[in-house]
């Protein structure tokens, strides 16, 4: 019962409804005591041979007013109770939602897509189970239940009665025993559901790369482990449940024999009419439904508090990004000056970058190159606030970027990463994704400037063509410039561009570098890049490598010092022409 105190939050705010689905409930359970003792008036007049028409008229009348008045009541009561229900289901997604907008990189380096997708169904829906089915359980066993026993008690015989309910205190005495045991059995199915919906995700995104490499098979044999653990699970919870029904149906058994004995000789010593006793048996069939009701309710109500666990194991997370109590309001804007002693990621002691320090002028381009897993990445990570922990600072003019309100300082920045997220629309929504207001021309400017117009042209729906999940109908190169297009459009004080050229070829490249020099003149721009023909023209260019700089300078300066970058750049120049060669024989 511990899940409906956690739930209290929900309840006092739809108290109102919940407490008119009980009273409708408590009305219909009064509703249903009344055809037992009919029909045992009905058998009395029968078996004295006292029925006349009259009275057995009067009552089918009152019998049919009875079942219109709970049709009535059980609509009222399924639409407050059930549509409440939907109402926490609402209010946890939402709060799931908005959760996961506001976690940090580590938040999703932890979980995996797959168990949050788990958490934001099959979790959901058996919480909402609970302030449904579960409520409606709870209430209307002990309801008609109570009011079953209290007119077996005033209309027949509560030494009766009494004897009839002793067996049913086995039921509170196996629920107790098996409380904790089902809950941690439903803790590990929904764990492994959680694992099933993440593998089947991560799959389906791979399957280019699983029938390139010829894997089906061997993934087919993978999936099938994790249903058959998730069947596992399942059955060892359901086992446990399915301990109710039976046991229940053996109580029953037990009550109903105690009545046809202990009945039967009451009859015989005519302290009850024999009509008394069929009303008596009557009521007990009723009493058959309250009974089953604490076999179900048991398993929704463990389920849900396994499945709460585990959401709000979810929502206690917090992000590591700093939220400053008083945040700079004004946009960012000024020299930026990158100053980090040392940065290490969350999950490893291991330093990513060691006395960084640069400095970026309003309206100037910056260069970032090295050798792979140098720290181009990392350093471009810290500037967009995925991780705030690091020893030093990283300043937009007056104010360190922690300072600032995460949205209002991400506003001002255009980025493009490695990989580049493509959603499920057309052309023109990719684009103009952070402006959805931005007008065609404004759309075809930004594609003009990727380069990526004449490809446009050329596809058969133009701007309204559909990309597929991920851009699955564009190639590597256009999906880069598509993101290059989306960035340009936000018009962002910073653009950053995270090796975001490297699908393209040399002749794509320059075009797209002069168009984006011309078009952010007075903007600045980060580039990171493995090939150093992107960012020849930067005014500043560092090499990093191992985690700090190495080599500073202009093209012309990191040249003369004949370094890694003078090294690099002759071996990817005569590797450019060997190709050249190739491409031309």
């Amino acid at each position: 019962m511990g899940i409906f105190t956690r739930l209290d939050w929900f309840f006092r705010k739809q108290w109102k409804q919940y407490l008119f689905g009980v009273i409708a409930l408590i009305v219909v359970a009064i509703f249903n005591v009344i055809p037992p003792r009919i029909i045992g008036n009905i058998v009395d007049k029968v078996s004295t041979r006292k029925m006349t028409v009259n009275f057995l008229v009067w009552n089918l009348i009152a019998f049919f007013i009875i079942a219109i008045f709970q049709y009535f009541l059980r609509f009222l009561w399924r639409k407050m109770i059930f549509g409440s229900s939907f109402m926490l289901e609402r209010d946890l997604r939402s709060r799931l939602y908005r959760h996961f907008m506001k976690m940090d990189t580590t938040f999703y380096q932890k979980w995996r897509t797959g168990d949050l997708m788990a958490h934001a169904t099959n979790d959901i829906d058996a919480v909402r189970d609970v302030a449904g089915p579960g409520i409606l359980t709870l209430a209307d066993s002990i309801i008609t239940g109570t009011s079953t026993v209290l007119a077996m008690g005033i209309f027949v015989s509560w030494k009766l009665t009494l004897w009839a309910a002793l067996p049913l205190l086995l039921l509170g005495l196996m629920a107790n025993i098996l409380g904790g045991k089902v809950h941690d059995a439903f803790s590990k199915s929904q764990a492994e559901f959680s694992n099933i919906n993440n593998k089947t995700q991560e799959s389906i995104v791979g399957i280019k790369v699983l029938k390139a490499l010829g894997q089906e098979h061997e993934d087919e044999l993978d999936f099938d482990n994790y249903v058959a653990d998730n069947i596992k699970a399942n059955k060892r919870s359901y086992r446990l449940d399915a301990l109710f029904d039976p046991l229940t149906t053996l109580i029953m058994g037990i009550s109903y024999t105690v009545i046809i004995v202990l009945g039967g000789l009451s009859v015989i010593n005519k302290q009850i009419t024999i009509g008394e006793l069929v009303s008596f048996i009557t009521y007990m069939a009723e009493l058959t439904w309250p009974m089953y009701a604490v076999g179900s309710l048991f398993n929704v109500l463990e389920r849900g508090s396994a499945s709460y666990d585990r959401i709000s194991e979810l929502l206690g997370e917090k992000s590591s990004l700093v939220q400053p109590e008083h945040a700079v309001e004004s946009v960012p804007d000024g020299t930026l000056e990158f100053d980090v002693h040392s940065f290490h990621y969350p999950d490893d002691k291991a330093i990513a970058l060691k006395d960084v320090h640069f400095q970026l002028r309003e309206g100037e381009t910056l260069g970032i190159v090295g050798p792979t897993g140098g720290g181009k990445s990392t350093i471009i990570s810290l500037l967009m606030r995925n991780f705030d922990h690091y020893d030093g600072t990283i300043q937009i003019g007056k104010f360190d970027i922690r300072k600032y309100e995460l949205d209002n300082y991400l506003d001002t920045i255009g980025y493009v990463p490695q990989t580049n997220f493509l959603f499920s629309t057309n052309i023109r929504d990719n684009v103009r994704f952070a402006n959805m207001h931005a007008t065609q021309e404004q759309v075809e400017e930004a594609s003009r400037v990727a380069d990526l117009d004449a490809d446009i042209e050329k596809m058969p729906n133009g701007y309204d063509t559909q990309v597929g999940e991920l851009g699955v109908s564009l190639s590597g190169g256009q999906k880069q410039r598509l993101a290059i297009a989306r960035a340009i459009l936000s018009d962002p004080k910073l653009l950053i561009l995270d090796d975001s050229l490297s699908a393209v070829d040399f002749k794509t490249e320059r075009n797209i570098e002069e168009r984006i020099a011309h078009n952010r003149r007075f903007g600045t721009t980060i580039i990171a890049a493995s090939r150093l023909s992107s960012v020849e023209n930067a005014n500043q260019i560092i090499v990093v490598d191992n985690g700090t700089i190495i080599e500073k300078g202009t093209h012309h300066e990191l040249l003369d010092k004949k370094g890694w970058y003078y090294d690099t750049f002759h071996l990817q120049a005569k590797t450019a022409e060997l190709e050249g060669r190739l491409s031309n024989e």
